[in-house]
C-alpha cells in the first residue's frame, strides 16, 4: 500500500517521496491513490482560505492567488503541460494522426499559451468571487479530490489512443475492474459530500463535473481515438476550472451558507 501511494505521489505531485521502483504490483492500484493528491491540495487550500477568512471574509486578490497557485506548486505543473499540448492539438483541426503527433511535440504553440492564460485568468476571476466561509471552502477542497477521482476513472474506463506512454503503462498495469469500482465509489462520495453542504450549489457542481467527464469521453474518442497522458492532464485542469467557476456562480446565485452542521 505504501509503495502504491508513493508511486502516485511521485508521479502526480511535486512532494518528495522515497524512491520506489515501479512494478506490476505497486502500479496495480496506483490510480486509486491518485485522489489522495487531491486531498493534500484540498486541505492546503482550505487552510489557506481559513487563514484569510479571519482577515478578509469577503475574499480578495491575495486569497484567490493562493487558490490558483498552491495546486500548481503541489503538482509541479505536470497537468498543465498536458493541457497545453492538448490545446495545441485541438486548435490545429488536423487529422487524428497529426493531432497525436502534436501531442508529442515538445514545443509550445501560440494556442497553448492563449489557452493557458485564459484558463488561469478564469480560475483567478472565479476565486476572487468566492466568499471565504467554511461551507464554500469545504466544497472548494472537495473539487480537487473529485476531479482526480474522475480522471482516474477515465484511465480505467476509456480506451487508450496509443499503445505506449505513461498513461498506457498505468492503464495496462491497473486492475481495471477494481480500480473503476473504487474510484466510482469515491467520486460518488465526493458527490454526496457536496450535497450535504448546500444542495443547490451541489447540484450545479454535480452537473458540471459529470458533464465535463461526459464531454471528455466524447472528445477523446472522436478527435483522438482514445485518451493519452496529455489528454488526462487537459481534463483535470478543465474539470477543476469548471468546478471553480460553478462554485463561484453558485455562491453568487445561492449565497455562501450551508447546512446547519456547517
Amino acid at each position: 500500500m505504501w509503495q502504491t501511494i508513493a508511486v502516485a505521489f511521485s508521479m502526480f505531485s511535486h512532494i518528495p517521496m522515497p524512491r520506489v521502483d515501479w512494478s506490476a504490483r505497486n502500479l496495480r492500484y496506483s490510480m486509486c491513490a491518485f485522489p489522495l493528491v487531491g486531498v493534500v491540495i484540498g486541505a492546503i487550500c482550505i487552510l489557506w482560505g481559513y487563514f484569510w477568512m479571519h482577515l478578509s471574509p469577503a475574499g480578495g486578490l491575495l486569497p484567490a492567488a493562493g487558490f490558483v497557485l498552491l495546486p500548481l506548486v503541489v503538482t509541479g505543473g505536470i497537468h498543465w503541460d498536458g493541457f497545453c499540448d492538448t490545446a495545441d492539438a485541438l486548435a490545429s483541426h488536423a487529422p487524428r494522426s497529426k493531432k497525436l503527433a502534436i501531442l508529442k511535440d515538445p514545443h509550445t504553440g501560440a494556442f497553448a499559451v492563449l489557452a493557458l492564460v485564459g484558463c488561469l485568468l478564469l480560475q483567478f476571476a472565479a476565486c476572487t468571487a468566492l466568499p471565504l466561509a467554511v461551507p464554500v471552502l469545504f466544497q472548494l477542497g472537495l473539487g480537487f479530490v473529485w476531479s482526480r477521482c474522475l480522471s482516474g476513472l477515465a484511465v480505467a474506463s476509456f480506451p487508450c489512443a496509443k499503445d505506449s506512454g505513461l498513461l498506457h503503462t498505468f492503464a495496462c498495469a491497473a486492475d481495471k475492474r477494481r480500480v473503476r469500482a473504487v474510484l466510482l465509489a469515491l467520486a460518488l462520495v465526493c458527490n454526496g459530500a457536496v450535497l450535504l453542504v448546500e444542495w443547490r450549489r451541489a447540484l450545479l457542481l454535480t452537473g458540471c463535473a459529470w458533464g465535463t467527464f461526459a464531454y471528455y469521453r466524447h472528445m477523446s474518442r472522436t478527435k483522438f481515438g482514445g485518451i493519452t497522458g496529455d489528454l488526462a492532464g487537459w481534463f483535470l485542469q478543465v474539470c477543476e476550472t469548471v468546478l471553480l467557476t460553478a462554485l463561484a456562480a453558485g455562491c453568487l446565485l445561492f449565497g455562501k451558507g450551508g447546512a446547519p452542521w456547517f
